[in-house]
């Protein structure tokens, strides 16, 4: 099945918010939820089980100058098998113009045993703009070992690489529940905050949640591991909104400073892996959003 979905929200010019464009195809449904108008909350909702192997979903965000957008899920995702051979994927592209401002809160991704599915996010930002950006995890459903799964985010701020970060987990991936990935814990996320109004942050570890700062930008990304996804929600809940009792510094913040160019954080999670040998094993190229 093949999807295509779109929201494009722009400044109303009252302070507020208002979607000019907002469509879906099923199983990628969209629905506009009433607020105060400053914030526009989107939800995806699943018009059908999956994603099933064989599925191409994309989503395309569009956020203008002074509006805001928040979209979450009503449920979380669960990647299911398919036909055999066939890789399941979930493409976002989201684009915020300065001064507006784009809070990606879905629920969780479950990699189902058996399934192969590949979910990328590109994120491009202007100076000014602000992110929240929550990917979550869980390997498998309760009692049963996780099929193959890969996140990508790729996200840039004012034209140059902010963050680089690749997941693979389940068969194919060498190593992904050892110590050097996820240690055996179930669930995983990661919390990525841009915003040039909030002062930096020194990098912290508090048990399995980490902060650190980014070189790239004015940004924050978390990171943590959990038993279930309960755990795991509480971790990133706490992450983005209050500084933590307990946590230890581990250095002091990178400076950021506009127009300089810094390198990108690149993480990579899994043995010896990487974003493009991870599409290699998932199946044929061609998953971005264009």
């Amino acid at each position: 099945m093949r999807a295509f979905a779109r929201v494009v929200a722009r400044a109303d010019g009252r302070g507020g918010t208002t979607l000019t464009e907002l469509r879906g195809e099923t199983p990628l449904l969209l629905r506009q939820t009433p607020g105060d108008g400053r914030v526009v909350t989107v939800y995806v909702v699943g018009g059908a089980a999956g994603p099933l192997a064989g599925d191409d979903l994309r989503l395309e965000i569009d956020v203008g100058p002074g509006a805001a957008v928040r979209v979450h899920s009503v449920a979380a995702s669960v990647a299911l098998p398919g036909r055999p051979g066939a890789v399941s994927r979930m493409a976002v592209r989201a684009v915020v113009h300065d001064g507006g401002a784009l809070h990606w809160l879905p629920e969780q991704l479950v990699a189902a045993a058996g399934c192969a599915h590949l979910a990328e996010s590109r994120i491009e930002l202007a100076p000014g703009a602000r992110l929240s950006w929550r990917d979550e995890v869980i390997c498998g459903r309760y009692g049963e070992t996780p099929g193959a799964a890969v996140v990508h985010t790729r996200v840039d701020y004012d034209g140059r690489p902010l963050l680089r970060q690749s997941l693979a987990v389940g068969p194919g991936a060498p190593g992904w529940a050892g110590p050097a990935v996820l240690g055996g814990a179930a669930a995983t996320g990661s919390l990525l905050v841009v915003d040039p109004s909030r002062p930096a942050e020194p990098a912290m570890v508090d048990g399995t949640l980490a902060r650190l700062p980014l070189a790239g930008g004015p940004a924050t990304l978390w990171s943590a591991t959990a038993p279930d996804a309960h755990t795991l929600r509480a971790h990133l809940g706490d992450a983005g909104g209050r500084e933590r009792p307990g946590l230890i510094p581990l250095g002091r913040a990178p400076s950021y400073t506009p127009g300089v160019r810094k390198g990108p954080f690149l993480a990579r999670s899994g043995h010896g892996l990487n974003p493009d040998a991870v599409m290699r094993h998932l199946g044929p190229a061609g998953s971005e959003c264009s």
